[in-house]
């Protein structure tokens, strides 16, 4: 490419990058070196390739940004192409990382966009700590909390204090309809998603143990169907389409079946769409926004131009425009960012361990999906459930039945949690609000 052309192209970062202003970080120092380091130096991780993503990787892109990875573990639906902006009717089924990266590599001269068709989980430490900043732009609260738990856990103190160096910003994004937010998160010095979690509305999970083994209501009899049957029998061989009446309907009529042999009512042909689909409803005009939003704070993390955001910004349009920015507090008992272990009050040792894990699933501050629980007693790690390994839920399904008080567990006895919203265990001090450790009449 013609340099005079280059220059050009580039000269309104240029004049942001190559001289002060008010609103400049104090340790700003005017340089072209900040735009070289931009385009060859800064490696900036997109985590999802949807409505959100499309925009973010079209932002930092013409932004000049050019190491750029996307990461995302679904392929394109006939559904997504009003709003996804990257994808065409020939795409569909192919991989949005992949589709996504080949957009903007070709439409960008000089961007390198690497995709990675898989998910989060799949990629370890090595993986994320070689980006400067990470950009979230997910619709599952369950992936917000693990690329927040694996962040934290790339932080590195030296006698109690924190290695600067070793922080890489998260920047998330999320929309529902006319609503969005953006918020700046600097792992171990400000609040995490864990620190605010109660923000979020609870989501509509139900822990696999209740599903399988104690369903109470007719939504634990569809997800079972669901989650559970369908794998099994495999009855269309194919995943579970919502939008099929066929699917649906056999998801119904085994819901029914389920449901009329634990003596349940209330499943419903409707009942049964909704748990399967449980939609989020997403706006172009509301992605674009919060996208920008988002891509913003990316770049003046990575100049130093001006003061990132602090540190939570709402944008809701359905009346109107409003916005608003708030300064979300880090909590000292953060089940992501702190070192102590969170107390969890319960009644005594009386309520049994499935109530227990409800209560992990159901509390707006914890919202867990399918917890397992490990203790030290006596100077011996028991397992007390685990649904995740198939031979370690046969041997612990018995313990769901059973007591606090009879597997051993007293007030103040700390907990190992295991769960799919973190890579790493949880620590969980039990408090027993009457402090009786034994069994009552």
């Amino acid at each position: 490419m013609n340099p005079d052309h280059t220059h050009r192209r580039w000269s309104h970062l240029r004049k942001i990058l190559e001289r002060s202003g008010p609103f400049c970080r104090p340790d700003f120092e005017p340089s072209p070196n900040t735009l070289e380091f931009l385009m060859e130096n800064c490696k900036v991780l997109v985590i999802g390739a949807g409505g959100l993503g499309c925009e973010l990787l079209k932002n930092l892109a013409l932004m000049g940004f050019r190491k750029i990875d996307v990461i995302d573990m679904d392929t394109i639906e006939l559904s997504n192409l009003n709003r996804q902006f990257l994808f065409r009717h020939k795409d569909l089924g192919s991989s949005k990382a992949e589709v996504a990266a080949k957009f903007i590599n070709e439409r960008v001269p000089g961007c390198s966009v690497t995709p990675h068709c898989c998910k989060i989980q799949d990629k370890d430490e090595s993986f994320y700590r070689q980006f400067h900043i990470v950009v979230c732009g997910l619709d599952s609260i369950v992936a917000r909390r693990w690329i927040n738990g694996m962040i934290i856990s790339l932080l590195n103190y030296e006698d109690n204090e924190l290695d600067h160096s070793s922080v890489i910003p998260l920047v998330d994004g999320g929309t529902e309809g006319f609503k969005g937010n953006a918020r700046v998160i600097l792992p171990g010095l400000s609040a995490c998603i864990e620190c605010t979690l109660d923000l979020y509305p609870p989501q509509r999970t139900y822990p696999l143990c209740t599903i399988a083994n104690t369903p109470r209501l007719p939504e634990h009899c569809i997800e079972y169907v669901k989650v559970i049957q369908w794998p099994k029998e495999n009855p269309y061989d194919c995943e579970i389409d919502g939008d099929d009446p066929q699917h649906i309907n056999w998801i119904y009529e085994k819901s029914i079946e389920r449901a009329t042999q634990f003596s349940i009512r209330g499943v419903t042909y409707r009942l049964v769409q909704g748990v399967v689909k449980n939609i989020i409803p997403a706006v172009a005009s509301t992605n674009a926004t919060i996208a920008a939003t988002c891509a913003t704070e990316v770049f003046k993390l990575a100049t130093s131009c001006s003061g990132s955001l602090s540190n939570y910004m709402v944008l809701n349009n359905t009346d109107g425009i409003y916005t608003y920015t708030y300064e979300a507090e880090k909590r000292t008992d953060c089940l992501g960012c702190s070192e102590i272990p969170r107390e969890l009050e319960i009644r005594d040792g009386n309520i049994k361990l499935k109530d227990l894990i409800e209560i992990l699933c159901e509390r707006h501050d914890l919202q867990m999906k399918d917890p397992g629980i490990t203790v030290n007693i006596n100077g011996k790690n028991k397992t007390l459930y685990m649904h995740t390994v198939a031979s370690i839920e046969v041997q612990t399904r018995a313990n769901l039945t059973k007591t606090l008080t009879e597997l051993g567990l007293k007030n103040d006895m700390e907990i190992n949690v295991a769960d799919v919203t973190t890579p790493k265990t949880k620590i969980i001090k039990l408090k027993f609000q009457n402090g009786n450790d034994v069994e009552m009449a």
